[in-house]
């Protein structure tokens, strides 16, 4: 397999079931910003931390699933794609790193060790690609829900995750000041 073909040197490119779109489709924006966050989510491991480790990794092969999701506009019932157990898991998980945590009774300024940082930057773009996967699913039928909500509570969880890997470092979080 060639990693060039030159079929996307005019702005076009294939969606799963070879359909040709433009690059700038909302389609196509919404997956690549999910790329982004999982290359992101890459960048941060490893922390260090076993179980922050074995989390990552997971996440990693659903953003993988939402990009297979969002470029298949007509999924068969089995292709690969996102459901409401993914987000349910994320959910655990958040609850399962937050026991370790101070409440939060302020807001955070964006930062702390390496990890955290990191962790920080791939909420952040995550937040983006759920917005990108917010105007897919106005634009576009059929888009998986799950995908969207996944996202949503994946950011939240990358929050947690920068204030459990800063707290293990002992990095003290930073208010902001007004």
């Amino acid at each position: 397999m060639k990693i060039y073909t030159r079929r996307g040197d005019e702005g076009q490119t294939d969606l799963q079931n070879m359909d040709r779109v433009s690059k700038a489709s909302p389609r196509i924006e919404a997956y690549g910003n999910v790329d982004e966050v999982n290359s992101l989510v890459g960048r941060v491991r490893p922390t260090g931390y076993d179980d922050v480790d074995e989390w990552l990794a997971a996440v990693q092969n659903h953003l993988h699933i939402i990009q297979a999701d969002f470029a298949n506009p007509e999924p068969d019932d089995d292709d690969p794609v996102v459901r409401d157990e993914h987000v349910e898991t994320i959910e655990q998980w958040i609850d399962t790193a937050d026991e370790e945590l101070e409440p939060l009774t302020a807001f955070i300024l964006p930062g702390g060790g390496d990890a955290g940082a990191r962790l920080h930057h791939a909420r952040a773009v995550c937040r983006r690609a759920e917005r990108r996967a917010v105007v897919l699913l106005e634009e576009e039928e059929g888009v998986n829900e799950a995908a969207v909500s996944y996202l949503n509570r994946l950011s939240d969880f990358l929050f947690v995750l920068a204030r459990l890997v800063n707290a293990r470092d002992g990095v003290p979080e930073e208010n902001p000041t007004y």
